[in-house]
């Protein structure tokens, strides 16, 4: 069989097919009774005509994919053949299953070679994702085990073949088409002597599948983020600031978005407003705005359907002491605060800022999120520790002056989106206050991030703002994405960290007694 002659077409299986399939099982099953009967495989075809695939080439046919219907609860636990089967060889199909139990897989030994048995499963793998079903199931064989059972459990043998120190004709195959082994059947096919009765129960776990929920309850897939790269100016009043915020909140909310975010300290040129001769009295001067900031940045978040993240702002604590502080603020009506944890030298030395002592991702109805104030983007430990609890979408509000330091925030955040397999909205503020003390350059080109495999652009940019100037920008994000680079992507970082080697905690403040 020469490849030039090849003409290949992959199909639903028909009822005049049978009487060549049934030559090709017989020659493919000589050892465990050859084809099924004609009244099987034309039930089959009846009541799961999508599952019953065909491989032709020309008019011939070379292989074929069978598929039933179960209930994943039922056939994900041990079971035998004879339990899919029954006694007449009807088999059962689940019209309203959420499963695809795999029957047989075969191709012709003329063609073999050529990975055509992957075609087969790969459109198996579609059926399922476009049926919105939870998972394929199989009860593999495991024809090769006859030859070391004298010397391995069928555990062991099982093991060896995952780690290629062994080949199995059926399970081989089966794991380099991303089945895993879930358990060990017994007595599963009994004259199944190549096999001595073993089988594998095998799982293809269908990502992107999402459980019958009501509309409400369903989870976002697709979410649109709006940014606002903030110019830095002199401001007369609180007011003239919430004014602005309000305009650009109304903006982002009049195009779709599901997020509004501000950059770090983006109030900042409110210490104008007084003297600015003692440093730690300015900021905490403009502290003082910062609960009339969240309240009226929430009624906005509610008023204009639209989650917030209020860039960051000075708060003071109970203990006095001062915090840089961002808030996620939800157009329920919730809210929540992350603290930045690095403290820069100069928010040390000129406005004594403390570091916060929590990390979260947090719930909203638009993905679990999780926030890093600019130079705690620069601390891997962090976005790992977020990345461990599912988050899907980092914040990262930020502010610097220069361009070197603009870069040490992005390309740490442009590492955390390729580390840790989720996107990165990066956010800064531009232009300059010569008037405010600590408050004289900004540089930033704010950007959206992902992670570096096909799904996305081939520099893992999504978007991102002219450099230093004031502007709102977009981008729409697809979290079906990122399950699928986490689970089948080119290289999958979370899952293939060496936990048995190094594991990474966070560990809890001591209280004070």
């Amino acid at each position: 069989m020469d490849l030039e002659d090849l003409h290949l077409t992959l199909r639903t299986l028909q009822p005049s097919d049978y009487p060549q399939l049934k030559v090709l099982m017989d020659k493919v099953y000589d050892d465990i009774g050859g084809a099924w009967p004609k009244k099987t495989i034309s039930r089959l075809i009846s009541d799961f005509p999508d599952g019953q695939l065909a491989l032709v080439d020309a008019d011939k046919l070379i292989g074929v994919a069978l598929s039933v219907m179960v209930d994943y609860d039922v056939f994900s636990d041990p079971h035998r053949y004879q339990d899919l089967i029954g006694t007449t060889e009807i088999i059962p199909n689940k019209a309203d299953g959420d499963a695809i139990y795999g029957l047989d897989v075969l191709i012709d030994p003329e063609y073999r070679g050529h990975r055509l048995g992957r075609r087969l499963y790969e459109a198996r793998k579609e059926l399922c994702r476009s049926r919105n079903l939870q998972a394929i199931l199989a009860g593999g064989r495991i024809p090769g085990y006859h030859l070391h059972a004298d010397e391995m459990k069928p555990s062991e043998y099982i093991e060896a073949v995952d780690r290629k120190e062994v080949h199995d004709p059926i399970l081989s195959f089966q794991l380099s088409n991303d089945f895993q082994v879930k358990r060990l059947l017994r007595r599963y096919l009994p004259e199944d002597k190549k096999s001595m009765g073993y089988a594998t129960l095998l799982e293809w776990n269908n990502i992107l599948y999402e459980a019958h929920e009501s509309l409400l309850q369903i989870n976002r897939t697709q979410v649109r983020v709006g940014a606002v790269q903030w110019q830095m100016r002199r401001f007369a009043s609180v007011e003239a600031v919430l004014e602005q915020v309000e305009y650009y909140v109304d903006a982002l909310s009049d195009y779709g978005s599901d997020f509004a975010v501000f950059p770090e300290l983006f109030n900042a040129p409110l210490m104008g407003l007084r003297d600015q001769t003692d440093d730690v009295e300015a900021i905490r001067f403009l502290s003082s705005f910062t609960e009339r900031f969240r309240s009226e940045m929430l009624r906005m978040a509610v008023s204009y359907n639209i989650n917030i993240i209020a860039g960051s702002m000075v708060e003071e604590g109970k203990d006095g002491r001062l915090y840089n502080v961002a808030y996620l603020l939800r157009r329920d009506g919730s809210e929540e605060r992350q603290a930045k944890l690095h403290i820069t030298p100069q928010e040390r030395r000129d406005w004594i800022i403390q570091g916060g002592d929590d990390l979260q991702v947090f719930d909203t109805d638009a993905g679990r999120v999780g926030i890093l104030i600019c130079y705690d983007v620069e601390f891997p430990e962090l976005g790992r520790l977020l990345a461990d609890q599912d988050m899907d979408l980092l914040f990262v509000p930020f502010w610097t002056d220069t361009k070197n330091g603009y870069l040490r925030v992005r390309h740490c955040a442009h590492a955390r989106a390729i580390e840790n397999e989720c996107y990165v909205v990066l956010c800064g503020s531009v232009g300059n206050v010569p008037s405010i003390e600590n408050l004289g350059i900004q540089y930033a080109q704010s950007a959206v991030f992902s992670p570096s495999d096909f799904p996305f652009p081939h520099d893992a940019v999504l978007n991102e703002t002219t450099p230093n100037t004031e502007m709102i920008f977009f981008s729409d994000l697809d979290y079906n994405r990122l399950k699928l680079v986490r689970n089948e992507g080119s290289v999958t970082n979370l899952k293939d960290r060496r936990n048995d080697l190094f594991t990474l905690k966070w560990k809890k403040k001591k209280s004070k007694k």
